[in-house]
Order: C-alpha cells, then sequence, then structure tokens
C-alpha cells in the first residue's frame, strides 16, 4: 500500500507568532537606533564647538583680543541705540559676525564687509545695513529679520546643532552657540555705554566693571589676557536651543518685572506658579506674560548680539527658565535705567540649554568641549547676583565670588575662584 506525501504549510497562528516576534524584536531595536542617531548628531554638535573654538583663538592670534560681542557701525542720526536707525546698527552685530573669517565663512564676510554689493538674490545691496525690521515693522537697530539685506537671514551650518529642529520664519538666520556673559544680568545688553553710546559716562563704566564677569563684554574689547581664574577653568560660550514657537521654558522669556527685583532672587524666573504642572518644560497657558513678539527668541537672530539672541549666562543651570525685565538700557541723561527699550533689548536671564538628553555643550577658553549636565552644583538660586545700579549695589557687591556654586565659578573670568574638581 503506497502512502500519500501531504504537503503542509504554516498555519495562521505560527505566522501570528513570527510577526509578533519581529515586532518585538524591532521595538527593542528602535530605542537602540534612535540613540545612536543622537550620539551622532551631539558628537556633530560638539565638532561645531571646536571649529568655533579654534576659529575664537585664531582670531586672538591674528589681534589680539576676543571677536567683540556688539560691535558695528555707531548710529546716524539717531537718538539712542534702540530706536529706529535705516542707516546703520548702532553697534549691535554680535561676536559671531567677526568671527566669520576664521571659520570659513569667508564669503558671508565679504558680503557683510562690502554691504553695498549686489545681494546673493541679485537685487541691490545695502550701503549700511540696518539690523532690520521688528515684529511689528519698523525698523530698528538690534533687530535681524531685514528681508533685504541677505547674511543676516543665512542659515550657516557651523552655528546650527544638528539635534535642534528650529528652521524658517519668523527668525531670521538661526545660532545654537551663545557668548558667556557671565553670572549677572545688569549692564548685558549694553555694556560699558549709555543709551547714546556714550562711552565715557562714569556710572555706566563702573556699573560694566562690576557687573560684565562673563569672558565676553557687550561693546568692549576683550582678551584671553582679562580671564585670570585659567582659560581651562572659565566658559566663554555656550549651547543654546532656538525657540520653536511653544511656549517652551527655554527658549520663550517670560516677562519678569523689574531689574531689582530679579536681581535679588533669580529663582522668581521658572516659579511653580509659572509653569505647566503637567508639562514643566512648558509655561502655564495663563497667567504668564511672554514676550509678544513671533520673532523674538532664543538663537534667531545669529547676527544680532543682544543676550536673548546670542548670549548666555551661568546663574540657573542649562535647561532652567528664561526671563527678561522690564528695563534694559542705562540712560546717563536721567541716571535711571529705562523701560522703554524693546523685549529683545532688555536684561535678562539667559541659561544655556540643549536638544540634547540630561545638559548642553559649553566651550571652555582653552578651546576645550565640555558636556555640561542639568544637575551641575549651582549654588543656592535664592542667593543675590552681583548688581551695581548706578553707584549702589542692589545685590552682592562688586568683586564677590559667584554666589551660584561651581557654575556660577565656570562663568566668572577673574573672581579668584578655584575649581576644585573635575565637572
Amino acid at each position: 500500500m503506497k502512502l500519500s506525501r501531504v504537503q503542509r504549510g504554516f498555519t495562521l497562528v505560527e505566522l501570528l507568532v513570527v510577526i509578533a516576534i519581529i515586532g518585538v524584536l524591532v521595538g527593542l531595536l528602535l530605542p537602540a537606533v534612535q540613540a545612536a542617531r543622537e550620539a551622532a548628531r551631539r558628537m556633530s554638535c560638539s565638532n561645531n564647538f571646536k571649529q568655533i573654538g579654534l576659529g575664537i583663538h585664531n582670531y586672538h592670534s591674528a589681534y589680539n583680543q576676543l571677536p567683540t560681542q556688539k560691535s558695528g557701525t555707531g548710529m546716524s542720526a539717531v537718538a539712542s541705540w534702540d530706536l529706529t536707525n535705516v542707516n546703520g546698527n548702532c553697534e549691535e552685530l554680535s561676536a559671531l559676525v567677526g568671527l566669520l573669517p576664521f571659520v570659513e565663512a569667508q564669503s558671508a564676510w565679504e558680503q557683510i564687509s562690502n554691504p553695498n554689493a549686489p545681494n546673493k538674490d541679485g537685487s541691490t545691496g545695502t550701503l549700511y545695513p540696518a539690523m532690520g525690521p521688528t515684529p511689528d515693522g519698523a525698523v530698528q537697530g538690534g533687530n535681524t529679520a531685514d528681508t533685504s539685506y541677505g547674511p543676516w537671514n543665512e542659515e550657516l551650518a557651523f552655528l546650527r546643532c544638528p539635534s535642534d529642529p528650529g528652521e524658517g520664519l519668523p527668525a531670521a538666520g538661526r545660532t545654537n552657540y551663545a557668548v558667556c556673559l557671565g553670572d549677572s544680568i545688569l549692564s548685558s545688553t549694553e555694556g560699558p555705554t549709555t543709551r547714546t553710546l556714550y562711552k565715557k559716562d562714569a556710572n555706566a563704566g563702573q556699573m560694566a566693571r562690576a557687573n560684565c564677569r562673563g569672558a565676553f563684554v557687550p561693546r568692549q574689547r576683550a582678551m584671553f589676557r582679562d580671564i585670570l581664574d585659567g582659560l581651562a577653568n572659565t566658559i566663554i560660550m555656550g549651547e543654546i536651543t532656538t525657540d520653536l514657537g511653544d511656549r517652551d521654558i527655554r527658549t520663550n522669556p517670560r516677562v519678569s518685572g523689574a531689574v531689582a527685583t530679579f536681581a535679588l532672587d533669580p529663582s522668581v524666573c521658572g516659579g511653580p506658579t509659572f509653569v505647566d504642572a503637567s508639562r514643566p518644560q512648558f509655561w502655564a497657558a495663563t497667567g504668564v506674560t511672554l514676550i509678544n513678539a513671533a520673532s523674538i527668541g532664543r538663537g534667531m537672530r545669529w547676527a544680532d548680539g543682544n543676550p536673548v539672541y546670542t548670549g548666555m549666562m551661568t546663574i540657573s543651570p542649562p535647561n532652567s527658565a528664561t526671563c527678561v525685565t522690564n528695563e534694559g538700557a542705562y540712560d546717563h541723561n536721567s541716571d535711571t535705567l529705562v523701560a522703554t527699550v524693546t523685549a529683545d533689548k532688555r536684561y535678562g536671564l539667559m541659561p544655556p540649554s540643549s536638544r540634547h538628553q540630561g545638559g548642553c555643550h559649553v566651550l571652555m577658553g582653552d578651546g576645550a568641549v565640555k558636556f555640561i549636565t542639568d544637575s551641575i552644583e549651582a549654588g543656592t538660586q535664592t542667593n543675590p547676583m552681583v548688581a551695581m545700579i548706578h553707584a549702589s549695589n542692589a545685590g552682592l557687591p562688586a568683586g564677590s565670588q559667584s554666589p551660584y556654586g561651581l557654575w556660577g565659578k565656570l562663568g566668572t573670568k577673574a573672581s579668584k575662584e578655584v575649581i576644585e574638581s573635575e565637572f
């Protein structure tokens, strides 16, 4: 008797089991793939910072100084640097502009240094390019949304972290790297100058000497020799995230009140009453006053020297909340801090931040790039900062050591603070 051979295939149950196993394996693999991609992006970000650090050292070798934060043309027939000016930029350019020829961005530098040359799109160049129109459409010194002048809107690859998704309008050209202004918010917009760029006013100069404790000082020449605490122990730049218009506490500053109040207790910036309880990285939907302009946010204008765009401070730890006060310029005529400046030019708390997990990159004075975690020791955040207003101390007296722990020590250049351990 001859037996027939029956061909047997996969049953439906077996097929479902195989599919389920494949699904589980893919699920286990995806986080590893995402982690590998983020590691590659983080390394690329670090390499960008190393390129910038090398450019800063080459710049210093060429000119015996750091590129100046807030430099450029003068005021040209306007009353003060924060007012309308179509014929100049009121010394509002960031240090990143002067750095261009030293980071293989010669073509952008040629356009900026010869502004009456034709723009890249063939349109007529501007002889004295202003920084561009404000969000309400008026031309304002210090803003970089001038669509008639190409370089201000150029996206420069070496200034962008691959992990940051920010792109396009309402921003101009974005940056993820900002200069270190120290551990005080005072004098961070004007440095030793007044609203009229008058550089000999006693109070403005005295304020800057006390308050500007970082490697970069707005509108003042800065050199490596000024960093008495040691280049390897001093942060000169930090990473920042760019604003996406989503009420992120790191990128969309909250308006937080008067300078004197804020200087006594910077912790009021990101207090629990202002953040969303279910999403602590975002501002609450009600009861919070944010900068009322879509184009004002962290990193949204690489050529603008105001702190909200290209500055960072070592007061609050990385990825903490950002805030601006309702004052931000010194008027030597009235001997007062004024509140009439636009929101992007006001004093503010500007911590570094990133889209990386758990911290951000910083650039040290010796060119080293380090990753600083959000949990870095930052002292007591309710401590007052060094804050000289006019000729009086509103916070700690000038020359005090930083009250913000290891983090504050790393951001100050000459406070005679010892870094006792690796960070």
